[in-house]
């Protein structure tokens, strides 16, 4: 990645077949300085829909990497930084669960450290739409098989709204090996054993339902982790 100083921050948006749901979350996004880099790796419309919007949008800088095949989302966020040209960078989920305001809180907040992630579970944070129970009651117990595995501290590593210094990111994407939902624990817990501090923050949340995270899914995911805690560093 090389840095940009005429953009503040570049924030990558994984968008696996989101053509239904991207002109929303664009709807929502005004008044932002930095570049959008979009990745889409699916079999819909979502990269033809993205840069309909881009021609239609001058008020943001919007870019689409298309791909031909499935990147998994791990594999998307990685894509997108890789092609990120700012000091700041982060990624946030294609469904609008997270606002662009709360997005820009987590720029702010970035300042005081390496980077700072949302939290869906630290007091002060706000779910508007809750999940379901069930799905609550994964999280908690996939939070709590982290802090066990890998000593992390955090409450929330899996909500999908980040931003790190570029120079953090720089340092440990190299040594990433996981593609798909597990990326985000992989990334927290190489920057945590390179000495990065990233924080956490309370977020304001909505569920938007149809999540991409599926029981199979969450067992790779599980066998993925294992993989990277017991493997090779």
């Amino acid at each position: 990645m090389t840095s940009a100083p005429g953009l503040p921050c570049s924030l990558v948006i994984p968008a696996y077949n989101e053509e239904h749901r991207i002109v929303h979350l664009f709807d929502t996004i005004t008044g932002f300085g930095g570049e959008l880099i979009v990745v889409c790796d699916g079999t819909d419309r979502t990269a033809d829909v993205v840069e309909g919007i881009a021609a239609g949008r001058p008020d943001l800088v919007i870019r689409c990497l298309r791909f031909d095949h499935r990147l998994g989302k791990g594999g998307g966020v990685i894509a997108g930084l890789r092609a990120a040209q700012a000091p700041l960078v982060g990624f946030f989920d294609a469904d609008g669960s997270t606002s662009i305001g709360e997005i820009q809180r987590l720029l702010s907040a970035s300042a005081a450290a390496d980077g700072a992630i949302g939290s869906r579970w630290m007091d002060g944070s706000k779910l508007t739409v809750r999940q379901s129970l069930l799905r609550r009651l994964e999280s908690r117990g996939f939070n709590l098989l982290i802090r066990v595995l890998f000593g992390l501290s955090y409450n929330d590593t899996q909500c999908g709204a980040k931003v790190f210094k570029i120079a953090a990111v720089d340092a440990v994407l190299p040594a990433m090996v996981s593609r798909g939902f597990e990326f985000d624990v992989e990334l927290l817990w190489r920057l945590n054993r390179a000495g990065y501090r990233v924080i956490e923050i309370p977020i304001e949340w909505q569920n938007q339902g149809d999540s991409r995270v599926e029981k199979r899914d969450m067992i790779r995911m599980l066998s993925g982790l294992l993989k990277v805690r017991f493997g090779r560093p």
